[in-house]
């Protein structure tokens, strides 16, 4: 069964649970384990991964304080560089409309960019960042950030750790139902009535 969110272009493997996952559910496997041992990679910074998302997503509900603080940590130079991408990224989405986008820009019949649906609007900023993250993991997940040097995870088996403590939890686990110390008949008395059937 993969652990990695549906959609990302790999499906399950069809044979049993107990199967050995093909090289590309691992690889996705161990790119999700590093997003989940490495949660600064959401940074401001992955802005100019898709500024437009970004824009829509968590620039929409940001405070002006909360945008300086953006500012002052980016630097002049970085703000520039976000604000040319975002510029870009409109004009590309408007001349080249990608299909598959979340979100898409159109001109209305006088040139000027028509504003977004309502559906399109994220109800909160808690939503809009949920949306933005489930966007980025997916697009890290398909191997979709130039920047990022995937080799350093897919070929990295520490990120596949996270099957044997599992497995460990598992083996240490006792089942709630074992019960230690007392005789045979008290154990059938407290477990009568109980089948293990469903009864509608």
């Amino acid at each position: 069964m993969p652990r990695f969110p549906m959609g990302t272009g790999i499906t399950p493997d069809a044979d049993s649970p107990q199967a050995e996952p093909t090289a590309a559910t691992k690889i996705k496997n161990r790119r999700k384990r590093y997003l989940d041992i490495h949660p600064e990679y959401f940074s401001a910074d992955l802005e100019l991964a898709d500024p437009l998302l970004y824009d829509r997503l968590i620039r929409r509900f940001q405070t002006a304080t909360e945008r300086e603080a953006e500012g002052r940590a980016k630097g002049f130079s970085g703000v520039l560089q976000a604000d040319l991408c975002r510029s870009e990224a409109k004009f590309e989405a408007l001349s080249h409309p990608d299909p598959h986008a979340m979100f898409s820009y159109t001109r209305g019949p006088s040139g000027e960019i028509l504003a977004e649906d309502r559906d399109e609007i994220p109800p909160s900023k808690e939503e809009g960042e949920k949306l933005w993250r489930w966007e980025m993991t997916l697009r890290f997940l398909r191997g979709e950030d130039d920047d990022f040097d995937y080799a350093t995870v897919d070929d990295n088996d520490e990120y596949d750790d996270w099957n044997a403590e599992q497995e460990k939890y598992f083996d240490e686990e006792e089942p709630e139902w074992l019960v230690e110390g007392t005789d045979e008949g008290e154990i059938r008395t407290r477990l009568e009535g109980e089948t293990g059937i469903q009864d509608f």
